[in-house]
């Protein structure tokens, strides 16, 4: 599956200063049946974001209308738990597209990859920056530029650098999934056969 080109992304982030945050919080297990990727952003932190009676809490962030964007700032150890691929699609189908965090767990940030969206890792000390920034001004942009690896808040133009695979750059950066990238290589692949023969 093919995912949107990421290059440069100016947007405005939806803050979770919670630690430790699961995916089976993310994305609930009873969730799960689905076979296509789609439709798992309406489950989305269910549980917090829905009572008993599928009611919005009005409390949590993703239901309060000050806060949108392309980009979730979550607490340290984001995406803990099992290693539930769910978790990513849930997260980019709901419309994220970068996650931002001082540590992921390593399954989910393999998965985010394998999946269109990016995971930043920024310090401790930067993460509160952001969070700080947010709740000053709700719609206060953050410019993510992967080619560069950096990720920024445009109102100081404070930044910091992050770490990617330079073949999942690669991937994102071109919409690509695993598949896509090999059927990419398929004329390089027919000449070293052909050269084999």
């Amino acid at each position: 599956m093919s995912y949107d080109k990421f290059s440069i992304l100016i947007s405005p982030a939806v803050p979770l200063p919670i630690e430790n945050v699961d995916t089976d919080q993310i994305i609930p297990a009873r969730f799960l049946k689905a076979v296509e990727r789609k439709g798992f952003g309406d489950n989305l932190f269910r549980d917090w974001r829905y009572d008993r009676n599928d009611q919005p809490k009005s409390d949590f962030v993703l239901n309060n209308p000050l806060y949108a964007g392309k980009i979730l700032v979550g607490g340290k150890n984001f995406g803990s738990g099992s290693s539930r691929e769910h978790a990513a699609w849930a997260i980019y189908d709901y419309g994220f597209r970068v996650v931002v965090s001082s540590f992921f767990a390593d399954i989910f940030k393999n998965n985010a990859l394998n999946n269109g969206l990016l995971p930043v890792v920024v310090s401790p000390d930067f993460l509160q920056k952001i969070f700080d920034t947010i709740e000053k001004d709700p719609t206060a942009a953050f410019k993510v530029d992967l080619q560069a690896q950096t990720f920024t808040i445009v109102a100081t133009g404070e930044s910091a650098a992050f770490e990617i695979n330079p073949y999942k750059k690669h991937c994102l950066l071109n919409g690509l999934d695993d598949i896509d990238y090999l059927v990419s290589l398929k004329e390089k692949i027919a000449r070293f056969e052909n050269q084999r023969l």
